[in-house]
This record gives structure tokens, C-alpha cells and sequence, in this order.
């Protein structure tokens, strides 16, 4: 009986093995749909993918394995495809979607992605959608990718991640470059903002936040003291010490001159009794003799750094000729990249006249200068130029010193103040500023246009002006008007102009000397000769020479 139980087991095992072999469901192939699909850029696609089980002697089933496969586009930067298949253009291109499946043949389909449809049927772009919406690294130097996505009036939507104007509302955080790649700077979160101009001169603007997480504090790893030394009356002349930090992270200058607490900077001398110093670092002379005052800034994990200065206190009747120094206004504010705001210096004297004006005289420092830099006419050859006047080249604010030395006793007297440029995104009601594009054209390029060839009877050379303003350059004596020989028109940085030799009966145009690549076209009698050049040079002479024979 144990026996036969036991064959009968085996039987049904038989069986079963057998049923499991007629019910195989493995995906022995893949079939993308669609085979092939055109799409504009921005928009979207969505492909499928069939799986075909074969069951040997049967015919074969499928199977919808969309979700199962992996999607891969051999060029991410013309279209991608997510882990669902939906396929996003990017820019203009072809790009094979590939699906894959372990153990199946692989099956790819077709992707070409056209300009997308601007002009009448798109419209202007009203709406920018900045890609991540937010997004967040742990630690300077990080990355991060953003892509502006613009809807026109008609719906249509286009990547004009190219297009737009990228900034920061804070370099002191990160910086973004033209093609929308952030960089971590320091610790804190900065707007990212995708600015686009229509041709109609209307904007759209998007926004997102980037965020870096670390370090929790701006680790301060150099101090810097303003003056490094200072003559005082020991009747109690007093004189204000100003001290910078330096971030050995992002290169950052801070002012920490009265910033007490953790993280936090104190002040103390070396001899009380000769020159007392306080918590912000205003030293007074006590008695003759000299001493050190010393700022240590301690960070809020114990580490930090310390500089120091001579102070020398003489028993010289007080009060010393230059008693004070004032910086007027103590902040100035501008709207646009580029604006100016110019700073006073005033100095108080003990002899008449009491008040002078040192704007001229005094050394003037930025503590961001390669953002907000500020000009000194200290020791200059122009004394006439005016000085204290800080150019905004970005967003944001600096601490801007004074430093005035009296040149009777070697006192020094510091003051500060401070200059911003705040971002405010322009809306239809509010004019925003500092964003890209407030500049003014004050930064400007001069493009010279002469003749090269023999022709002196009646060549011709036009140019538009920076808005498109035609023949704003008309330069020959081929023009109606009156013309000339050299031509000359300035156009801000950054301009494209387009340089045209119009057809002209009897002239054969020879082509451009410099800086200007011609068309591909060859140059004939019948037809207009083009060439364009960007401007790229700030306050730089562009000479063309147009070459006629």
C-alpha cells in the first residue's frame, strides 16, 4: 500500500510538472508603440511597450509591460523618458526610447522633436515654469540643474531654458549661470528666477528655491582689522576699529565688527590703562605708551581666528585736529544692475573749518567688491574724479568703509555704510528691480564702418539700431542722404547687429575685413550682402571694414 500511495504521488507530480510546462508566461520579446512620434519642444509623448509570450505550439499572447520595462534615451538632452514611458522633448533633435526587459529582446522606437510653434500659432510667452520647483544640497560647491519651461499665449509650451535671463537672489548662497546650472555657495536659501523678454518687450518670469543645507553656520577662518594702526591723544581721543571676516568656505567677507554672541567676535587690549577698547571696537587713549587691541571670533563649534592692531597713544593736547569721520548717506539703495550711488566722506575738525568734505581723500572699501566694488581717488593722479561711488553688478548688499588719515598726527578715523540692490521681480502693477535686463544701457560697444575697396562712388553699407530701428547706420555714398566714408554708432554689450550691403548697380561687394563673419550666400551684384557680430566688449571699438570694388 506504501508503494502504490507513493507512485500515485509521483503521478500527480508528473501531471502538474506537465501543466506548469503548457502555462509558461516568460516575455520572450518587447514591442515599443509608437514606432515613431513627432512632438515639439516641450511637449510630451507618451510610448508603450507590448510584451509577446510565446507558448511554443500555441499561438502567441502579449502582454502590456510598460510599467515593467526599463526606458533609456540614447540623448537625454534632445528628449527623456521616465520609468512610465512618457517622453518629454527638450530640444530640437531624434532620440531612440529603448525598452528592456530581463531575459527579452530589447525594442527601441523614434522620437523627433521640431522647433516649437512661436511666431502667430504660439504667441508670446506669457508663463515660465522653472524645473525643480524647489530643490536642495547639502553643501557648497553642489549642483543643481534648473530648466524653464514657457507657455504662450496660445498654449503651446517650449524649453527656453536658452532663452531666458537666470539669477540669484543671493550670490552669497549660490550662483546660477546662463545655461540655468546652480552652484552651492554658502548656507541659506536663494530664489532662482528664469527671466524672459518677448520681442514685444513684455516679460515672463518663474521662480524656484534652492537651499543649501550646510555648513549650519559660515565657518569664519581669517579676520581681518581696519586700520592695523592708530595714533590717539591720551585725553581720550577715540577711534572706531572695524573688523571683516573671511569664510574659508565661500571666500565671503563679513562685517563682525559688533556681532557678540555664538558664533561672535571680543574685543580687549593688551593694556587697559593705555587705550581702553569696547564691544564694537571703538578704542579710546587713556595714557602715552602703545598696546595691541585684539578681535577674536569664535564660530559655534569652537574654532575661529583673531587679528590684532597697534594702537599708539601720545600725550598730545586733545582733541586732535580730525575728531570724526561720517559717511553720508549711512545706505544708499538702486533698482537696476549697473546703477550707481555715490557715498560722501565728511570729516570734523577741531580747527576751522570744522566740517570738510574728504570724500576725495579718503581710502574707500568694499566688503564684497567683486560684486558692489567702490573707487578711491586716494593718492590718485585725478583727484577731480569723483569718489565713493559703487556700482551694483549683482544682487544683494556691502558694507562700504571709509578710512581717513589726519595727515598732521597719523590719527586714522573709519566710518561705514551700506549699499543694495535688492531682486524684485517686475509684475504688471510694480516695476521690480535689480532682476536681469533693469541694467540701463550705460555699458556700450562703438562699431566703426569704412570702406576697404577702390570703390569711392557709391558703396553702401546700413545697420539697425539696438531696438530695430533700420538704417541707423548708413554709411557710403551709395545712401539717398548725406553719407560718409567712416560711420560710427555705439550699441549696449551684449547687442547682435546685422551689417548689410544692399545691392547696388555696378558694385561687386568683396566681403568684410574684420570681426564680422559674412553669410554663407556668395556675394553677388543681385543680392544684399549680410554679416552679423555680437558685442561683447564693454566700452570697446569694433572696426569693419566693408571691402568694395
Amino acid at each position: 500500500m506504501v508503494h502504490r500511495a507513493c507512485l500515485s504521488a509521483l503521478l500527480v507530480a508528473g501531471v502538474a510538472l506537465a501543466i506548469a510546462g503548457c502555462t509558461k508566461t516568460s516575455v520572450d520579446s518587447i514591442a515599443v508603440s509608437p514606432a515613431t512620434q513627432s512632438v515639439s519642444v516641450g511637449q510630451t509623448a507618451q510610448f508603450t511597450a507590448t510584451g509577446i509570450i510565446d507558448h511554443g505550439s500555441h499561438p502567441a499572447s502579449t502582454e502590456d509591460v510598460t510599467s515593467m520595462v526599463t526606458w533609456k534615451s540614447s540623448s537625454p538632452a534632445i528628449a527623456t523618458v521616465n520609468s512610465a514611458g512618457m517622453v518629454t522633448a527638450v530640444a530640437v533633435g531624434t532620440a531612440t526610447i529603448t525598452a528592456t526587459l530581463a531575459g527579452a529582446t530589447p525594442s527601441t522606437g523614434s522620437i523627433t522633436v521640431t522647433p516649437s510653434t512661436g511666431g502667430s500659432a504660439g504667441g508670446d510667452v506669457i508663463s515660465v515654469n522653472v524645473i525643480p520647483g524647489t530643490q536642495s544640497v547639502l553643501t557648497p560647491t553642489q549642483t543643481s540643474q534648473f530648466i524653464a519651461i514657457g507657455t504662450t499665449s496660445s498654449g503651446a509650451t517650449e524649453n527656453v531654458s536658452s532663452q531666458v535671463s537666470w539669477s540669484s537672489s543671493s550670490a552669497q548662497i549660490a550662483t546660477i549661470n546662463p545655461s540655468g546650472l546652480a552652484t552651492a555657495v554658502g548656507q541659506g536659501t536663494s530664489t532662482i528666477t528664469a527671466l524672459l523678454t518677448n520681442a514685444d518687450k513684455t516679460v515672463a518670469t518663474g521662480t524656484s528655491s534652492f537651499t543649501v543645507q550646510g555648513p549650519i553656520q559660515e565657518q569664519i577662518t581669517k579676520l581681518s582689522i581696519t586700520p592695523t594702526q592708530q595714533s590717539l591723544s591720551a585725553s581720550g581721543q577715540t577711534s572706531q576699529f572695524i573688523a571683516l571676516g573671511t569664510s574659508g568656505t565661500t571666500g565671503l567677507v563679513v562685517n563682525v565688527t559688533s556681532m557678540t554672541g555664538n558664533p561672535g567676535i571680543v574685543w580687549t587690549s593688551s593694556v587697559p590703562t593705555v587705550a581702553s577698547v569696547n564691544s564694537t571696537g571703538l578704542v579710546a587713549g587713556q595714557s602715552p605708551g602703545q598696546c595691541t587691541v585684539t578681535a577674536v571670533w569664535t564660530n559655534a563649534d569652537g574654532t575661529g581666528a583673531s587679528a590684532s592692531a597697534i594702537v599708539n597713544v601720545t600725550s598730545s593736547p586733545a582733541p586732535e585736529p580730525l575728531l570724526s569721520l561720517t559717511i553720508i548717506p549711512n545706505t544708499i539703495t538702486v533698482g537696476n544692475l549697473q546703477d550707481t550711488g555715490n557715498f560722501l566722506a565728511i570729516g570734523t575738525f577741531s580747527t576751522s573749518p570744522t566740517v570738510r568734505d574728504l570724500t576725495n581723500s579718503v581710502t574707500w572699501l568694499s566688503s564684497f567688491p567683486s560684486v558692489f566694488p567702490v573707487n578711491t581717488n586716494s593718492g590718485s593722479t585725478n583727484p577731480g574724479a569723483p569718489a565713493g561711488v559703487v556700482t551694483a553688478y549683482g544682487t544683494g548688499g556691502a558694507t562700504i568703509i571709509a578710512e581717513a588719515t589726519d595727515p598732521s598726527t597719523g590719527s586714522i578715523q573709519t566710518a561705514t555704510a551700506t549699499f543694495n540692490c535688492p531682486l524684485v521681480l517686475p509684475t504688471p502693477t510694480t516695476a521690480g528691480s535689480c532682476y536681469p535686463g533693469s541694467q540701463a544701457a550705460a555699458l556700450l560697444s562703438t562699431i566703426t564702418v569704412y570702406n576697404e575697396g577702390l570703390n569711392t562712388a557709391n558703396w553702401l553699407v546700413t545697420a539697425p539700431s539696438s531696438t530695430g530701428t533700420p538704417n541707423v547706420i548708413h554709411c557710403g555714398p551709395g545712401w539717398t542722404g548725406s553719407g560718409g566714408s567712416v560711420c560710427v554708432a555705439t550699441y549696449p554689450m551684449g547687442t547682435t547687429v546685422t551689417l548689410t550691403a544692399p545691392a547696388q548697380a555696378g558694385v561687386a561687394f568683396g566681403g568684410w575685413s574684420i570681426n564680422c563673419t559674412p553669410n554663407p550666400n556668395p556675394p553677388t551684384e543681385a543680392g544684399p550682402n549680410q554679416c552679423s557680430m555680437t558685442l561683447t566688449g564693454e566700452n570697446t571699438n569694433v572696426t569693419v571694414g566693408a571691402i568694395f570694388n
